[in-house]
């Protein structure tokens, strides 16, 4: 959605929050939220990021927003990522004002440069956000369902799996199921670092933004999410990208094992789902994903 489409009243409910008027609304692309995504210049020569979303576009979404609130105001300052100005919340639309940081989105296919640096800055990150801020959910807890792919394609097996994987859909269910006895830790994760949810800013520096799913957990997992979001988009060896920045090394093997396993059934039973209301191009980012996090099972695996 465009900012201009916003309803009035948002539109309004931003500028009043803002302090000053509008005068230009440069509107963000990317990423899956129905909502809007824009930077606003004001007429104080003051600039801000917002993005706002009702529940009539996905129901989900407002939800999201609303955690993500939740989460950025318990963040401490030395976490890379913009500040929050306000919010707004009418139990229906929600809207977040924050530091707009001038940056862009990292390169794709990856540069490795800049994987370098965005992997510097996770062992930062990690190190700022642990303690996890009070209240934090658990990973364990926040991803029980998510992280249940092959074990619910098992019981239904589709037609369209392919022979390998029909061959150990038993023991990818098997493997699936022991994500939860390496996850623990106090460590606040993001859970959903990509490429669209970071920033690389004029001096090179990494900004992580879009926090809606933040979880408490062990410090590595963010690693492997990341790691495994890279193998989508470029041909990079995720197992040597592991290795080469301190959480991937220090990851638990076993422990890699069951959170990609996890991961790749998640993208193999959501990929295969209508896509959500507002959300249109969802499912076909998700099969391509599906498809790398096999092969990286596979690959860990060495199942034949």
């Amino acid at each position: 959605m465009r900012f201009g489409d916003l309803p009035p009243r948002i539109r309004a409910e931003v500028e009043a929050r803002a302090g000053a008027d509008i005068v230009a609304a440069a509107d963000q692309v990317g990423g899956f939220s129905p909502g809007a995504a824009a930077r606003l210049r004001l007429a104080d020569g003051s600039r801000i990021f917002v993005k706002a979303a009702g529940a009539g576009l996905n129901p989900r979404t407002p939800e999201m927003y609303r955690e993500e609130v939740r989460t950025l105001a318990a963040l401490p300052p030395a976490a890379p990522t913009p500040r929050l100005l306000w919010a707004y919340d009418d139990g229906d639309w929600v809207a977040l004002g924050m530091e707009d940081i001038e940056g862009r989105q990292p390169h794709l296919p990856w540069r490795r440069h800049e994987l370098d640096r965005v992997l510097a800055a996770l062992d930062r990150m990690a190190a700022a956000l642990t303690p996890a801020p009070a209240g934090a959910a658990d990973v364990r807890d926040s991803m029980a369902e998510l992280f249940s792919g092959w074990r619910t394609l098992a019981g239904d097996p589709p037609a369209d799996l392919d022979e390998w994987t029909r061959r150990h859909l038993t023991r990818l269910a098997e493997l699936e199921e022991r994500w939860p006895a390496y996850a623990g830790g106090d460590t606040l994760l993001h859970l959903d670092l990509r490429a669209d949810n970071l920033l690389v800013d004029l001096d090179g520096g990494v900004w992580v933004v879009d926090w809606g799913q933040a979880a408490r957990g062990a410090a590595w997992i963010d690693t492997v999410l990341f790691v495994a979001s890279v193998i989508r988009d470029s041909p990079v060896d995720p197992d040597a990208l592991l290795r080469s920045c301190a959480l991937g090394a220090s990851a638990p093997a076993a422990g890699v094992d069951a959170v990609v396993c996890a991961l790749a059934g998640y993208f193999a039973q959501r990929s295969r789902q209508p896509a959500p209301p507002g959300l249109p191009t969802l499912r076909e980012f998700q099969r391509p994903y599906a498809a790398s996090t096999l092969t990286w099972v596979r690959r860990r695996t060495g199942w034949t």
